[in-house]
């Protein structure tokens, strides 16, 4: 069994003992924590927490263990029940509520739930605000209101608001997308993307679509991480030439994986440098992505004359830096678009709408919009040490051998070569540091990432 505490949350799989799995008593320690961090921390006179789920079988426990404890809380609860973690995030903003709560372990197996905490806004909590909640959790020291002051439960379907605000965006042109008559298929991985995908494509025009594995039941017919070697079957039917283009989500559907239409992989990497392309063309402005994600975002960004930006890893970075550089759009390479003009978090629906007219309105393949982008490869690797090396000593001197070059160290150390870069991150939990490496091949990237692990 496993349990883990982070600043953003807490996760675990389901079942075991106290502080080993993720089960009701200590869903109710975190809970609690973050409810007195709401209540203590106030920035609005708001009572109100949003309680939203994706699809998964421990869904329903985990939901009336966290409803329960924040009526007991005092907390007013909107539960949305089955809804997509952006659907969640601007259910939090139209509600005016005081926060939320997300239950979903994202792209983790079906043994995994977790819960993930917003501030006001929608947004996830900053590492200050985490940390918070992470001590009041382990302190224990909750104080719980009688019962004239316990909260109260509304129940609200919220999918059908987020679809009708991502056809209200200026840059979705629904008209064009209907024109275009796309054939689309669609992964939903048994999860709430099987109801917010194919109600937002009827909405937006689109008349046939190819469902695979569109039941919210919970049960993922797949490893749930939109990645290459899981998306065989959605491959499959785009090879068999029955459809235009594939979209793929995770779990809770702030991830987009994209299919082109003979079978390949369009690269979750390009998902966000397509729709900048798009949203670049129409709206001019600066662009942010995590530091491992690809040079080809900073590429196209100043193929219009614009800065791009790095953040360290990890959507609350992203968005915080965002906000600091006016980003008209932003994200993460592993399929993650922000579009501030709907929300600051990651939304594949609002990805799919903005994809959707750019196809439209290029007038190409799917395959043939993915060439007109720099291509790049992306080496993941990793190097075990052994525990009495200290990896902060490590980084410094990795950081100091290569000085000659533009070097990044607000989130590990990032060096930018002329023919690509390498990303070098320390593991939280174990003696581990992470080497991503990016060039024009993938033996190019390769290569860069040994010359690294030998220098370690």
């Amino acid at each position: 069994m496993t349990l883990i505490k982070s600043i953003s949350g807490i996760r675990g799989t389901i079942g075991g003992a106290v502080g080993e799995g993720l089960n009701p008593l200590d869903i109710v320690r975190f809970t609690a924590a973050y409810a007195m961090h709401i209540r203590d921390n106030k920035t609005t006179d708001s009572k109100t927490i949003v309680v939203g789920r994706d699809a998964r079988i421990s869904g329903e426990m985990v939901d009336q263990v966290v409803t329960g404890t924040l009526l007991g809380m005092g907390f007013d609860v909107v539960n949305i029940g089955l809804a997509t973690t952006p659907t969640t995030e601007l259910a939090v903003v139209m509600e005016k509520a005081a926060g939320g709560i997300i239950l979903t372990a994202s792209h983790n197996p079906r043994q995994w739930n977790a819960l993930k905490l917003l501030n006001e806004r929608g947004e996830f909590l900053n590492a200050a605000q985490g940390e918070d909640v992470l001590s009041r959790a382990a302190a224990e020291s909750f104080d719980f209101p009688e019962v004239d002051k316990l909260g109260t439960i509304t129940r609200k379907e919220y999918t059908d608001a987020h679809i009708k605000s991502v056809l209200e965006l200026e840059l979705v042109d629904v008209e064009a997308i209907r024109k275009a008559d796309f054939t689309v298929a669609i992964d939903c991985v048994n999860s709430v993307g099987g109801v917010a995908i194919p109600a937002l494509l009827e909405a937006l025009g689109v008349k046939k679509v190819e469902k695979l594995f569109c039941e919210p039941n919970g049960q993922f017919p797949h490893n749930p991480e939109p990645l290459p070697e899981h998306l065989t079957e959605i491959a499959s039917v785009m090879k068999a030439g029955k459809a235009d283009v594939g979209f793929v989500v995770d779990p809770d559907v702030d991830r987009l994986a994209i299919i082109c239409e003979d079978g390949s992989m369009f690269g979750e990497e390009y998902t966000l440098v397509a729709v900048a392309d798009y949203v670049l063309s129409r709206t001019p402005g600066n662009t942010v992505s995590n530091l491992s994600s690809t040079r080809a975002l900073r590429d196209v960004t100043r193929k219009y004359g614009r800065d791009y930006y790095a953040a360290a890893v990890g959507e609350v970075n992203v968005v915080t830096k965002m906000k600091e550089t006016n980003a008209v759009i932003g994200g993460e390479g592993n399929g993650g678009v922000i579009y501030p003009a709907s929300h600051y978090g990651r939304d594949a629906l609002v990805g799919i709408a903005l994809f959707l007219t750019h196809l439209a309105k290029k007038d190409m393949k799917v395959s043939e919009l993915r060439k007109t982008y720099p291509e790049y490869f992306i080496s993941k690797n990793k190097k075990e040490l052994s525990p009495s090396i200290n990896v902060d000593e490590v980084l410094e001197r990795i950081a100091g051998a290569y000085s000659q070059y533009e070097v990044n160290t607000i989130d590990g150390v990032k060096i930018d070569f002329p023919n690509g870069w390498v990303h070098l991150r320390k593991s939280n939990t174990e003696p581990i540091i992470r080497i991503y490496s990016e060039a024009g091949s993938m033996e190019e990237a390769e290569k860069l990432a040994r010359e690294i692990i030998q220098k370690i």
